[in-house]
């Protein structure tokens, strides 16, 4: 299965994920049933990355010019967390909790739309996707919101690259999964708990805010707390590099990114530099890959 994912990406845009995933009692009681059963039904996490390429390459080929998602068959991801309370969990095994971040690709298709037509490539867009198709996609958010009220995005993309402000929420010392197969790296994991992430996040904006109030990776940082916040307690929060490890890993951006921070808090100038400058060695290069022909 890691093989056959792998070749599908192959000529793929580099996309990486940033996701959160939360106890099964951190979701409207309602909920619950359809995303533990979504949850069983994955029988591994390759099978899952598998199917959503799949379903994806599908719906960009498909008749009708309509390139959104249903919302039908809506994929979870399901990962384990040691119990932090007495006892055993009841979807888990002794010591250990389950943990679930739904693909929720209807939402997250809306607001990738939405950015696009707002964007710089807006009128290339309107073209792509008809107006027509959005408008029919819009009835489609409107009956997820209408059935599941206030909603949480558990998942942000990002492609050819991944943003800076990410990597502040990890270090070195996070646990992490490498998925290899072929001589290749499919993808890197780095998992956190969601109070350590909210902990050096607002450690790196109360930084920056005095040592750096222009810098635009403090915005980021900004709305990434404010969007952690909005979770259990209890979650995890993961990077998943996707095909983009292959060519980075191993990988210091975390640590450049501390060390940077730390600098410009110091006053370290010198220092602070020398960090960017690796970070950009590295991540620069992939970023042109969006331009190249």
């Amino acid at each position: 299965m890691t093989g056959n994912l792998y070749r599908g990406q192959a000529g793929l845009p580099f996309s990486s994920t940033l996701r959160v995933y939360e106890p099964l009692e951190a979701f409207p009681e309602e909920q619950r049933p359809a995303i533990q059963a979504a949850g069983a039904r994955a029988a591994s996490r390759a099978a899952v990355e598998n199917a959503e390429l799949l379903a994806s390459l599908g719906r960009i080929t498909r008749s009708g010019g309509d390139p959104f998602p249903t919302g039908r068959t809506d994929l979870v991801r399901v990962t384990t967390a040691p119990a932090t309370g007495n006892g055993t969990s009841d979807d888990g095994d002794a010591g250990e909790v389950l943990l679930y971040c739904p693909s929720q690709l209807v939402l997250r298709a809306g607001l990738a739309a939405n950015a696009l037509m707002e964007g710089i490539h807006g009128p290339l867009a309107e073209l792509l996707i008809p107006e027509e198709q959005r408008d029919r996609h819009q009835e489609r958010i409107d009956l997820v919101k209408a059935r599941d009220g206030s909603i949480r995005v558990h998942t942000r993309a990002s492609t050819w690259g991944i943003p800076f402000s990410w990597f502040s929420l990890f270090m070195e010392s996070d646990h992490k999964d490498v998925v290899e197969a072929a001589g290749r790296i499919l993808t890197v994991r780095v998992w956190t708990p969601i109070t350590e992430a909210l902990e050096r996040a607002r450690y790196a904006v109360a930084n920056l805010a005095l040592a750096a109030p222009d810098l635009d990776m403090l915005d980021d940082l900004a709305q990434l707390t404010e969007w952690l916040e909005l979770f259990h307690v209890e979650a995890m929060v993961e990077l998943d590099y996707g095909a983009v490890a292959d060519k980075v890993y191993p990988d210091e951006s975390p640590m450049d990114i501390r060390l940077g921070i730390e600098c410009l808090a110091e006053g370290d100038m010198t220092g602070a530099a020398a960090a960017y400058r690796r970070l950009a060695s590295r991540w620069i290069p992939i970023r042109q890959l969006a331009r190249a022909s």
